[in-house]
Formats: C-alpha cells, sequence, structure tokens
C-alpha cells in the first residue's frame, strides 16, 4: 500500500514518504489537531492478512509505548481506519547511524557520547522486561540533541524466552507470535546466542551494541562473509579483527569496554546496558580531563580523591590488562593492584566469571552501606538500588543473582534489573552460599546458638541443617561456602563469646549431619579453584591445598597476606578469591572512630561529649545528667560498659570482663544498670550498680540471648530482646514472660513514660517500621513510621514519638491520644548521620532529652583517609611452582 500526499488516517495527514522496513512503511505526516509533524508507520497490505506480522505490529504499540525515554523514539498514537493498521511516532529529524557510516568511522567523542544513549535507552528497555534483538545501525537515528532508538518491531518481552534452535533447523510451528527456533533480526548485529536461536536477555542487545560500536570506530563490520551462514559462523567462532590493528591511536579502555560487549560467553559480558553507559562516559571522561575528572558520589568531595583515583585508575587499567593476559596465556607471576574505590569495603564477593565483585560499601545520598558492583579494570563502582543495609553479599552459581542480608531479612538481587525480592527472615545473618541447584545454605542469625539452614533461591520455609556443638565448644555455625560439586560445604564453627575452644572450619554434607574438621581458623574460609582453601588464623591470610576426593589438606599451609580487614565480634576477614586467579582483600583501615555530639531540634550542632573513640548504644539517664554506653577498646577490639557525667565530663568503666558486656539500660533511679554479657557463652542479662562498687549480677541464664532494651519508669519491668521476640520480667525476682512474637524480626522496644504503651521496631512487613501497642496487655496496634524507621524514643511527657528514618533523618511524630493511642503525621525535624556497627541490628545510635529539646547522637566521623581494597592477580603463581 502506498499512501499520496494529502491522504488521511484518522486527524494525520500524510506529507511524504520517509522510508520502508520489513515490518511497515514509514511517512511523514501533520497532526491536524495538535499541529505538529508526526511519523506514522503502517503495516503493508501483504502483511495485514498475515495475523502473525500483525499480532506483531500490535506487540510493537505496546512495547514502545511503555517506554519514556530522551534517546527513544516517542510513540504518541495508535489507529487502524478501512484496514489500515498505523502507529503514530515522534517524528525525528537527523540521519541514521547506518547512513552516516556511510562516510566512514565516527570521530571518538561521538562514539562515546551516542554509544552511551543507546546504551541508557536500552537500559531503560531492559528494566522494562523488553529486549529489542534488532539493534544495528539503521534503527539508530542521529539528531541534534544526540541518538534516538528507533523500531522496537522485533522487540518481544523477555518472558516466554525463544527456545534452543539453530539455523539449520527446521522451525516447528509452535508460537504463534515469534516460531521456536526463528532467528529474528539483522545477522551481522546479532548475539552468538541469538544465531543459535537460544532464549535472549539483555545481555543479547549489549553484543549488538557491541559490535555497532565496533563499526563506528573502525568504519567496519565487526563480523563479515559473504553468506549469512558465513557471517553467522564468524559470530559464533571468530574473534574481530582487533581495534588497535585498524585505529592505533584508539583508547585502550574503549577496545576493553568493546571486546567485553562482543564476548562469546554473555556472563563474559557488560551484565547490564547501565555498567556500559557508565563505561564509555568514563571512557570520555579520562580521555578528555584526565582520570581526575572521576565522579564518586557528591563533586565537592572529588578533588581530596583525585592523587588516589589518577594512581588508581592506571593500576586498575594494568589489572584489566593482565587478567587478560591471564585468559590467553599463563602468568609466571604475581600481580598487585589496589581498586579506585572511594570507600573501604566492608565486605565482598567475586561473581564466578572471576571478575566483577560484589562490594559492601557506604553511599552518602543514604547513609548506608549499599551494594556495589566493581568491574576488574574500571575506574570506579556501581551501586545497586534498594540494597541499603546489606551485608555478606553471595554470588548464584551462574553468576546472575546475588544473595544478602538487609531488614532482618534474607533477600535475593538480579543483576540484570527487577525488583529486590525477600526470601525468609535472617534477623542478623552470618552468611550464605547458593549452588547450581538452586540450594542456598545460610546462617539466620549471629546469635548464639544458631546453626545453618538450608532454603531454596526461590524463597519459602526454611530448614535448619546444622546445630552447634556446644560441648566441643561451638557458639555457631555461620559463613559457609559450597564446594564445587554442590553437595559438600565448608562452614566457620565459631566460639563467638571466646571462651572454650578455639574456631575451625568444617565440611558438612547435604542431606547428612556428618561433619568433617579442615583445620583451626578464626574466620570465614574460601575454596578457590584449582584446588586451594583459603582461611584466616594468627591475623594472617593462609593457601593450601585441598583434596577434593579425600576432602582433606595436603602439604603446609602458605601465608599469602597479612594486614587484611578482620572484624573479632564476628569472626569476619574482608576477603574473597576466584577460581580465575583472582584474590580481593581490604587493607585493614584504622578503627571507625565517632563522637557523640548534641543536636537541637533543628539540626544545629550543640556541643560535643567526651573524645571521639569507638562508641555504641547511647542511653541517657532519666534526669539526663548521664549517659551509658558501650565503648570497644581499639587494642583488643573488645567492648565494655561506660558511663560518663554530662555535667562534670568525666568518664568510668563499669565492665572489666573480656566477654562482650553492651547494651546498657538505667534504672530509673539511676543507682543500676543493666546489661547484656556473653560471659556464660549465651548472652545474658545482668545488673551492676551505676557507680561501679559493687560486682554485677545474672539476673538469670536461659537457654537463649537475651538484650536489654528498656526498665520502666516505675522500676518494676525490664523489657528485653529473646531471639526474634520481645519478652519482659518483673524486677526484682520475676520470671521471663514472652510479650509480642510478629512474623518477623522485633528490636528497640521502649516503654511510654506513664509504662502503659510500648513502642517498637518491626520489619514484619519487609523493611523497619516503628508501631506501638498497649502494656501490659497487648490490645490494638498502630503504625507510627511511614516510609521506614526505626530506634523510637519518647519525650519525657510521652507527648511526641521520635524515630530515625532509614536514610538517617531524625523524624517526630505528635502522640494526641489520652484512653487510646493516637498518633499524628511524623515531620522531619534534620538529617542525622549517624554511626552503625557492620552486622548489628539492634543497636542504638541516639537518645533525647526529657524536653525533647536535645538529642545526643553517635555521630559518624569522616575517615581522613581509607585504606584501598587490593587486587592480587595470579595470587597462586608460586604456590604451583612449589
Amino acid at each position: 500500500m502506498s499512501l499520496a500526499a494529502g491522504a488521511k488516517l484518522g486527524p494525520y495527514e500524510i506529507v511524504g514518504p520517509l522510508g520502508a522496513g520489513g515490518m511497515g512503511e514509514v511517512y511523514r505526516a501533520k497532526d491536524t489537531r495538535l499541529g505538529r509533524d508526526v511519523a506514522l508507520k503502517i503495516l503493508p497490505a501483504s502483511i495485514c492478512a498475515d495475523a502473525v506480522a500483525k499480532q506483531r505490529f500490535e506487540r510493537e504499540a505496546k512495547t514502545i509505548s511503555g517506554l519514556n525515554h530522551p534517546n527513544i523514539c516517542t510513540l504518541h498514537d495508535v489507529g487502524s481506519q478501512d484496514g489500515v493498521d498505523y502507529l503514530v511516532m515522534e517524528c525525528v529529524e537527523g540521519e541514521t547511524l547506518a547512513k552516516r557510516l556511510e562516510k566512514g568511522p565516527l570521530p571518538l567523542e561521538q562514539v562515546l557520547k551516542y554509544g552511551a544513549q543507546v546504551a541508557e535507552a536500552l537500559d531503560k528497555a531492559h528494566r522494562n522486561g523488553i529486549v529489542h534483538r534488532d539493534l544495528k545501525p539503521g534503527n539508530v537515528m542521529l539528531t541534534a540533541t544526540g541518538a534516538k532508538l528507533l523500531d522496537f518491531g522485533l522487540a518481544k518481552p523477555t518472558a516466554p524466552m525463544v527456545t534452543l534452535a539453530t539455523l539449520t533447523m527446521a522451525a516447528p510451528q509452535a508460537s504463534p507470535v515469534t516460531q521456536e527456533g526463528m532467528v529474528v533480526g539483522t545477522f551481522q548485529y546479532m548475539s552468538p546466542e541469538q544465531v543459535e536461536g537460544k532464549e535472549l536477555d539483555g545481555r543479547s542487545d549489549i553484543f549488538s551494541l557491541g559490535a555497532v560500536l565496533y563499526e563506528m570506530v573502525t568504519g567496519k563490520k565487526a563480523f563479515e562473509g559473504k553468506t549469512q551462514l558465513s557471517v553467522a559462523s564468524a559470530i559464533l567462532e571468530k574473534e574481530p579483527v582487533p581495534i588497535s590493528a585498524i585505529k592505533p591511536l584508539a583508547p585502550a579502555n574503549l577496545d576493553h569496554a568493546i571486546r567485553k560487549c562482543l564476548a562469546k560467553d554473555r556472563d563474559e559480558r557488560w551484565q547490564t546496558a547501565r555498567d556500559l553507559a557508565s563505561e564509555l562516559k568514563w571512557v570520555g571522561e579520562s580521555g578528555s580531563q584526565g582520570a581526575a575528572a572521576l565522579v564518586y558520589g557528591e563533586k565537592k568531595k572529588v578533588a581530596a580523591w583525585v592523587p588516589w583515583a589518577l594512581c588508581g585508575v592506571l593500576m586498575a587499567g594494568l589489572a584489566a590488562g593482565a587478567i587478560g593476559w591471564r585468559s590467553s596465556r599463563p602468568l609466571e607471576h604475581t600481580m598487585y593492584f589496589s581498586a579506585p574505590l572511594p570507600f573501604a569495603a566492608w565486605d565482598m564477593a567475586i561473581a564466578p566469571n572471576g571478575h566483577t565483585i560484589a562490594v559492601v560499601g557506604f553511599l552518602e545520598s543514604v547513609r548506608k552501606n549499599v551494594l556495589w558492583i566493581y568491574e576488574v579494570g574500571s575506574a570506579n563502582a556501581r551501586s545497586l538500588p534498594d540494597t541499603e543495609g546489606a551485608n555478606f553479599p553471595f554470588w548464584s552459581a551462574d553468576g546472575r543473582s546475588l544473595g544478602f542480608f538487609a531488614d532482618g531479612k534474607l533477600k535475593r538481587l538480579d543483576i540484570a534489573g527487577g525488583p529486590v525480592q525477600i526470601l525468609c527472615d535472617a534477623p542478623n545473618g552470618r552468611g550464605g552460599t547458593w549452588n547450581q541447584d538452586g540450594v542456598i545454605l545460610f546462617t539466620p542469625a549471629g546469635q548464639l546458638g544458631f546453626g545453618l539452614s538450608r532454603i531454596a533461591a526461590s524463597g519459602g520455609t526454611p530448614s535448619q541443617i546444622s546445630v552447634p556443638d556446644r560441648d566441643q565448644g561451638e557458639d555457631s555455625h555461620r559463613w559457609p561456602v559450597f564446594l564445587p560439586d554442590g553437595t559438600h560445604f565448608l562452614y566457620l564453627a565459631a566460639n563467638v563469646s571466646g571462651q572454650v575452644e578455639p574456631d575451625a572450619i568444617y565440611m558438612g554434607t547435604l542431606g547428612t549431619k556428618e561433619k568433617k574438621l579442615i583445620t583451626k581458623a578464626t574466620a570465614n574460609a574460601v575454596y578457590a579453584a584449582p584446588g586451594y582453601l583459603l582461611f584466616y588464623r594468627d591475623k594472617t591470610l593462609f593457601a593450601q591445598r585441598f583434596d577434593l576426593k579425600k576432602f582433606e589438606l595436603t602439604g603446609e599451609p602458605t601465608a599469602l597476606m597479612t594486614g587484611i580487614q578482620y572484624f573479632p565480634r564476628i569472626l569476619r576477614a574482608v576477603m574473597a578469591a576466584s577460581n580465575g586467579g583472582l584474590l580481593a582483600a581490604q587493607n585493614r583501615s584504622a578503627v571507625s572512630l565517632s563522637r557523640l555530639i548534641w543536636f537541637d531540634r533543628n539540626g544545629k550542632e550543640l556541643g560535643i561529649v567526651g573524645k571521639p573513640d569507638v562508641y555504641a548504644n547511647v542511653n541517657l539517664s532519666p534526669s539526663g545528667k548521664m549517659v551509658a554506653l558501650d565503648k570497644t577498646d581499639i587494642a583488643t577490639l573488645n567492648a565494655d560498659v561506660w558511663t560518663y557525667d554530662l555535667e562534670h565530663e568525666s568518664a568510668k568503666r563499669i565492665t572489666f570482663n573480656p566477654a562482650i558486656d553492651a547494651l546498657a539500660v538505667w534504672s530509673p533511679d539511676e543507682k543500676q544498670l543493666v546489661f547484656a554479657s556473653s560471659r556464660e557463652r549465651l548472652f545474658d542479662l545482668y545488673t551492676k550498680t551505676a557507680d561501679g562498687s559493687q560486682e554485677e549480677k545474672l539476673i538469670e541464664h536461659d537457654q537463649a540471648d537475651d538484650y536489654p532494651n528498656d526498665w520502666s519508669r516505675d522500676g518494676k519491668y525490664i523489657l528485653y530482646l529473646r531471639g526474634n521476640d520481645m519478652w519482659f520480667r518483673q524486677y526484682p525476682g520475676g520470671k521471663g514472660q514472652e510479650y509480642l512474637k510478629v512474623p518477623g524480626v522485633v528490636k528497640n522496644g521502649q516503654f511510654s513514660p506513664d509504662g502503659r504503651w510500648i513502642a517498637y521496631a518491626s520489619n514484619e512487613t519487609g523493611k523497619w517500621e516503628v508501631y506501638v501497642t498497649s502494656f501490659p496487655e497487648r490490645r490494638g496496634k498502630w503504625q507510627v513510621s511511614l516510609g521506614g524507621g526505626e530506634q523510637p524514643r519518647w519525650r519525657g511527657d510521652g507527648k511526641e514519638l521520635y524515630y530515625l528514618a532509614p536514610d538517617g533523618k531524625m523524624m517526630a511524630a505528635p502522640v494526641k491520644g489520652e484512653s487510646t493511642f493516637d498518633a499524628g503525621a511524623p515531620v522531619t525535624l534534620f538529617q542525622a548521620n549517624p554511626h552503625e556497627l557492620i552486622a548489628t541490628s539492634d543497636q542504638v545510635v541516639y537518645d533525647v532529652s526529657k524536653n525533647g529539646q536535645r538529642f545526643l547522637i553517635n555521630t559518624r566521623m569522616e575517615q581522613a583517609q581509607t585504606q584501598p581494597m587490593s587486587l592480587v592477580v595470579n595470587w597462586d603463581a608460586e604456590l604451583k611452582r612449589k
């Protein structure tokens, strides 16, 4: 069908033809209602009768209508008239990239600009579940404002996927929309999996964009041949001529970015188009302004990082080259580099591909640790959304997903995009591992007595598979790691309380209760092919050969590194190793200090209490004249309870036991403190006179960990946590009674001043929120926070309730009820910057004066210098020569 100028389809008047393709003819038209030019695309008459083609046409309309992005051609309208179906799209002025390439390769600046824009457009599509499937120069329009991605006529949602087939196979008529085995797209820009008719995802488009970028740089196609079959063969089996052989002056990091796009194995490519866009932008910035132009978070903080980042970029580039060299020939020497990250890594995990690292690091904009993805050889890292508060990441066996702990839950995130999934409760997780059969082993909590649990990667109800042997000095089983067979696994049998026996690595087997001692160690262990166990002991990381047939160590251990960041309270060394010879470890940074700072309701600093130190768990006395807190000794890294006299500015140490003493709470008369201590191998409640004149007294030794939350103002009740639930006991002499159990975890319980209500935080909805219920009988329940909240605190008259929002904002909600509880809408008072301990869920970082006018906050201090994360390429070179 051909439309003449002046013809009308609905309110659209044809001006003239713009072009034609396999899925339709395109005309310039005038929208007579709005007076604007549009592009009108119709199906040819020869295809209108084809139900399959028409269905694809309708699919295109639905596809592009959901994509709103400056680098994607906008869909304005759809219509049908006299049997003619049409789309009305943005009329894009310019020329196609294919037309521009007829003149030869593009300048580097344009390659990077247009390439990043197309990558961002793809990222938008992929995040909406759409794969383009026909990315080529003819579907990229170059305009005055940049590149526009056109023609989603072959695009299709990522599920259901095309099934396996090859070019030479017959295509069975199984699907009315895309026949199984049908190869759809333009051959010279197809990915290997597309050529083979396999199922596709966004990484197929990344391959196609790599082929387009290659052509933009060199003016030549990445894969050429005289026939479709020879082109397909090249895509499947051959590598393009190196860009450096055609364009010697092309940046090496651009060559690396494109080669990564064109990896035959999709797991070896950039995993998201956003990653590629970031890389292309960085190439442009570093090429024009030097590595000092790299931006890590807020621009005002960049200057302090410039000298270090400049060196880091160079080292990262060398590391990437070393890893690339390793893939082609064995290295003879170990090589050491530093990752250019502007934060210390709290934890890390290397993906199965051997070069992608998940890192836990601080993100200034949310004032919390989040997950970052760092590609070895890159100049920066990208943060993953919705991972605030994340700890202890671990990869799926296929490298497509991450498991991690946050908000008292075990969570899962697919790297290619999609929402974070909650798998189950994990109040205070201590590591996980994920095998090729979709089984996850994890430790749900750090409390004493917790063993390993098992759950399907899709979620469900976990089942406990190991129990610590208390007679053998085991407090906890944690940091599991699957061995290559996916059936046997390693874990640390931990002695958290520091009593009786040292810690050790054991091996377990799915489906049995058997365990085998492997070696003594004081932290997590890692298995790394070809046959080594890496473990931490005596402040040193060792490697020793590990026989996978006999499941035992052989030979002697070899010291690899010292000075690794180590957290003794959780027995965790911050290190990871891959099967490809990469070792990553966080160098030991200075102990993270904090300051106790007074703020008014507007966030204005009023004064500082004491000197910077390692503080936690702030609790003001009822009179407001004293504060109790935990303080960790820098030399021994052991926590004890201290008090501070605010009037006389003097500090006093209250506990001296080598066990952990923490979470002190004042009695209403300020004569006693109740606190938790691990001196009996479980955390029990103890009391001690606040002046330190008498020895502490054990309230009761239970078969569970107990942590104090509050002491009622009439002195009758102590509120405390037992496991995931809230309990209370009359004092003195009363027995513990269960008070509150929720489908999740509860923490931060606080009595109202009149003792009638208890405010607390719970993650029963999947994130922490603040609630109130009555006491001692629970009648009614009210949610106070909106959008997340923790650590509630009452004003002295009970007329206001405070809490911390997830981003560290101090919130206040008016309390109006008399006979019943009634809270008004919360308002933001000011932005705080609280200091939080890693992997500690029930911590308290602030308290408020009785009149609600001053807030004492344990405030995070900016570290003068952060030690870098070390990367060791070919770490096993010396061991192989022994």
